[in-house]
């Protein structure tokens, strides 16, 4: 039986220097890994057989097979050896089937295969999309060493053009750290991503997301069709209609309201500006409240969480998650992006730039009451004519229900 051995872990491997002479270094189970005095890494298995030590085996070259695949290779060939057979062969075959890491394309699957696999699935399934939707559909086909900081620049342009200048970003890092393991196994010497300054990019609180039409009415008409819950519906169709911020949605209590007048206030305390702001309803949104109300009457809150007996809105990230579990093909979208969504639409439809800025609730209050009276009725006039635009959105590929 082989002797036991302190597993190896990614980290130690990269960290392993040639010397002067070969050396190798036991993982458990049969597995070693071999050191050449070039600086190759090489995976073979030692065995026995009747009670007489084989040749070592030689599994394949560490910058193709990763430390998880080497080990069950590794288990493979030790069941054949428990059971008298000699895995040689075996291990033969498996090294002609080993394809050959020459492409990008090919190197991106190494690098899901191995440095991915220890990842939580959302990172694995970002960095996935980031590779395939941009960057192996431009170069995918080119050899590693030939891709080249002006072709992570122009895929970046392409995807800033798209209203993702983020997912620029989260892109050209998603090729750097590719490219960082790429350059640890020796399947690469520099890096084109890492030329890229990512304040050519995108700056942290760069955001320029705004949906297009059709993709209003699609996001719209997936969340009335998915199976979460209808109050969540309701408040997601709100959001976008009322333009207001996800906490000041969510933590909204049924005494700001009078229904009746079509009118919202919140209060300076929930504001970030620290002044009351009114939101003008339009009567989409009025039925909307009517019917969460009917069902809610007897809770302070309009979006009261349905876990426990405490009365307490739902948490902020439910909202997020509702969304997210619709695995809707929407670019780079957070909710944040309805309030700009609705915001360049309605200067499309001819809305003034103050009464917009009154309705983000991002502009001081004016302290003529004529003034006051117009820009409220230029606010009502356009959230309804946004509601109603919105409807038709919806309408355009289906039914709301």
């Amino acid at each position: 039986m082989p002797k036991s051995a302190t597993p190896l872990s990614e980290t130690q491997i990269r960290a392993m220097e040639a010397r002067a002479t070969r050396y190798s270094i036991a993982d458990g189970n049969g597995l070693v890994l071999e050191v050449m005095p070039t600086g190759t890494k090489v995976w073979r298995f030692r065995f026995s057989l009747d009670g007489k030590r084989q040749p070592l085996t030689t599994i394949g070259d560490y910058r193709r097979i990763s430390l998880r695949v080497a080990r069950e290779r590794a288990r493979k060939y030790a069941e054949m050896v428990a059971s008298g057979v000699s895995p040689a062969a075996t291990a033969r075959r498996d090294r002609g089937a080993e394809k050959r890491v020459d492409l990008l394309r090919d190197a991106a699957e190494l690098y899901m295969a191995t440095a991915m696999s220890v990842k939580s699935e959302e990172y694995q399934r970002t960095t996935r999309r980031a590779l395939d939707k941009d960057v192996l559909k431009a170069v995918g086909s080119k050899p590693i060493s030939g891709v080249t900081s002006e072709d992570i620049v122009a895929i970046c342009e392409r995807i800033k053009q798209r209203g993702s200048p983020k997912m620029a970003l989260h892109t050209r890092n998603v090729v750097k750290r590719l490219y960082e393991f790429l350059i640890a196994r020796q399947l690469a010497t520099s890096n084109p991503a890492l030329t890229v300054p990512a304040r050519f990019i995108a700056t942290p609180d760069s955001r320029t997301r705004v949906l297009s039409v059709d993709e209003i009415g699609k996001m719209l008409r997936a969340i009335h069709a998915s199976n979460i819950r209808r109050p969540l519906k309701l408040a997601l169709h709100l959001l976008i209609l009322t333009m207001v911020r996800k906490s000041e949605l969510i933590e909204a209590t049924w005494s700001e309201f009078d229904l009746k007048a079509a009118l919202w206030r919140i209060p300076a305390a929930r504001m970030r500006n620290g002044e009351e702001h009114c939101v003008y309803l339009p009567h989409q949104a009025v039925a909307m409240l009517r019917e969460l109300r009917e069902t809610k009457s007897r809770r302070r809150y309009v979006f009261p969480t349905v876990r426990g007996e405490e009365d307490r809105p739902i948490a902020k990230s439910t909202l997020n998650q509702a969304v997210k579990a619709l695995g809707l093909d929407v670019e780079h979208f957070v909710l944040h992006d309805f309030r700009r969504t609705a915001a360049t639409h309605l200067h499309d439809m001819g809305l003034p730039s103050a009464a917009i800025e009154q309705a983000l609730a991002r502009a001081a209050g004016e302290e003529n009451a004529t003034a006051q009276a117009e820009q409220a009725d230029e606010q009502r006039n356009g959230l309804q004519r946004w509601a109603d635009f919105v409807d038709e959105q919806v309408s355009g590929g289906g039914q709301r229900r």
